[in-house]
């Protein structure tokens, strides 16, 4: 296998012609056929058969290795003016890595990670991975008690953190009992209770001045457990989804295969292609980051261009320097690319794709992508409990289909269940989406009762409801599950609304999501006060960003002068308080 096989559709456009040019299920069979870069085997996983890619690394670090040997001189990361090659970030990796064993990290023993997205963050992870620990990506976004949490709950023996994340934790470290050790990227000064990154590895810049030596020999199989990745939960506490390396790895030829499929459907054959250069915005500790982008960017020796904090201008100068062909992350930040005033002034024609994922995006946003920017939408659905992609969506499919998101993985199904879970629905009919395959984790941390609810051989029950059409098209049409998703991040409402219960004026409240243009959705709040009682919109907004992620805070919050409407089994009725909030 080797970096040419894979094929990318160019900005380039031919004369229209008649759509599609083959069936979902003709291309599926010449893609995956045997000798194709896509071929699949059926093995067993935890006791169940499923299908997977024949192509894919076994391992994280066979994933590093193969990356390293392939792509040596490729740029892998850009960060500012730092510029990383694969052959010097291996070396980051393996010098880690050495360093992790050291330190008394070994099989089975968790590290967190805790960083904005910096060139660390990767070097992080397969360090990490390719000893046989399992990583913890954090939210960068939570707060104390947030992170505190998480380290907790995961049993993390050592943090790898930036400073800002650091000078967070610190003050929690007598209640973090399996916390032993912190690594910090970047600091500004010496820090009492931490060790710099720099002093253990160097800094970025110089990583390719590190010795050339291989990973540690560490016996790894695909199924071995390598990532925690926290989602939220309907009790409010984040559950941490447990995945292996093969579950991370299932979404490296996803985008490759959504792209050659997407040019079989054209009548195209799929091209020969340079490796796709990506502005990789969204953060490294969610899955589709993580997972679907950088696995993919590995897989084919891809370029990722890093920013600090996303900045429309800035995002600009960076398509037009970089030659960037991918960008997106979530629906917020296509909207402001095509909407910005200064948008003239550069050069983005090296835009291939228009990727996002994480939250629905407006049929007019994929229209305007394709007819304005002149470039491929491209979309998909997954949960942190898929390991990211389980559908994708591109090209003419999502431009014919806006409202699906689109069809699963030759390795992945999907059927849609009636409420109970024993019974699949017609074509049409809608109910709860179930998803199979081998990138679904294999449970929640330290939660079996969480897991025997929500994993059933091989099946995650997702609470989305769905529908599958006739072609095998899946459109999700709500969420059973009660959360708001703000420009892709997932809140849920009941840990807002225990914010909002613990301040002494509020004796009742709900939050829901309203509309937004470009976030999608944002959750706003209803409070009803106690009697005698007093509190302003400020005050209770103050009173919720002190125990929050400034994501979560509730954008308005409306005063009801009575209880809050409820059903015959007390359940809030959101969809009349919706009706209080106009769109923005």
């Amino acid at each position: 296998m080797d970096a040419k096989d894979f094929g990318q559709s160019g900005p380039e456009r031919e004369a229209p012609r008649p759509w599609p040019a083959m069936s979902l299920r003709a291309a599926t069979e010449r893609l995956c056929a045997p000798g194709m870069l896509f071929e699949m085997e059926t093995i067993q996983v935890r006791g169940v058969p499923m299908r997977t890619w024949k192509n894919q690394p076994p391992t994280l670090a066979a994933m590093a290795r193969r990356a390293a040997s392939l792509f040596a001189d490729n740029e892998f990361i850009i960060y500012e003016e730092e510029r990383i090659r694969y052959g010097a970030w291996f070396r980051a990796v393996a010098a880690l890595a050495a360093r992790l064993l050291a330190a008394g990290v070994g099989r089975g023993d968790q590290v967190a990670i805790a960083m904005r997205n910096l060139p660390e963050w990767p070097v992080a992870f397969f360090a990490i991975t390719s000893i046989g620990a399992i990583a913890v990506p954090l939210n960068a976004w939570w707060q104390g008690e947030e992170l505190r949490y998480g380290l907790e709950n995961s049993g993390a023996c050592l943090l790898i953190c930036d400073e800002q994340r650091f000078r967070v934790v610190e003050p929690l470290r007598g209640q973090l009992a399996d916390l032993r050790t912190v690594w910090v990227a970047r600091p500004s000064a010496p820090l009492a209770g931490a060790e710099a990154l720099d002093g253990l590895i160097g800094p970025a810049r110089d990583y390719a001045l590190l010795p050339d030596r291989d990973l540690p020999d560490v016996p790894m199989v695909p199924d071995d457990e390598a990532t925690i990745f926290y989602t939220s939960g309907t009790s409010g506490l984040p559950k941490g989804a447990l995945g292996t390396h093969r579950s991370t790895l299932t979404c490296c030829l996803a985008n490759a295969f959504s792209s050659h499929r997407s040019s079989l459907r054209r009548g195209e054959t799929p091209p020969p292609s340079r490796p796709r250069i990506s502005l990789t915005v969204i953060p490294l500790f969610h899955v589709t980051a993580c997972n679907a982008s950088m696995m993919s960017m590995l897989m084919t020796g891809g370029k990722m261009v890093m920013m600090r904090k996303w900045d429309a201008v800035e995002a600009m100068r960076l398509i037009e320097r970089e030659k960037v062909s991918v960008a997106g992350g979530v629906p917020t930040i296509a909207w402001q690319l095509l909407e910005h005033p200064d948008r003239h002034r550069y050069d983005l024609s090296s835009i291939e794709s228009m990727a996002y994922g994480g939250a629905p995006a407006a049929p007019e946003l994929v229209r305007l992508i394709d007819s304005d920017l002149r470039a491929q939408p491209s979309s998909g659905w997954g949960m942190t409990e898929t390991s990211a992609t389980v559908t994708t969506h591109a090209a003419e499919d999502y431009v014919n289909r806006p409202d699906s998101c689109g069809p699963p993985l030759p390795v992945s199904e999907i059927r849609i269940m009636a409420p109970d879970g024993q019974m699949e629905m017609p074509v049409g009919e809608v109910g709860e989406l179930w998803a199979f395959g081998p990138q679904i984790a294999k449970g929640y941390w330290r939660d079996p009762q969480a897991t025997q609810a929500t994993f059933i051989d091989g099946w995650v029950r997702t609470g989305d409801l769905a529908r599958i059409d006739d072609e095998g098209f899946c459109y999700i049409v709500d969420r059973a599950k009660d959360i708001v998703i703000r420009g892709g991040e997932n809140i849920y409402c009941i840990e807002v609304e225990n914010a909002l219960f613990a301040h002494p004026a509020v004796t009742d409240a709900a939050v829901v999501g309203v509309p937004h243009r470009t976030l999608g959705e944002v959750p706003a709040a209803i409070v009803h006060l106690g009697p005698g009682h007093e509190a302003d919109e400020v005050q209770i907004l103050d009173w919720v960003r002190t125990r929050l992620a400034p994501f979560k805070v509730p954008v308005q919050v409306r005063f009801a002068a009575d209880p809050l409407p409820r059903n015959a089994n007390g359940k809030i009725l959101k969809k009349q308080l919706r009706a209080l909030f106009d769109p923005e």
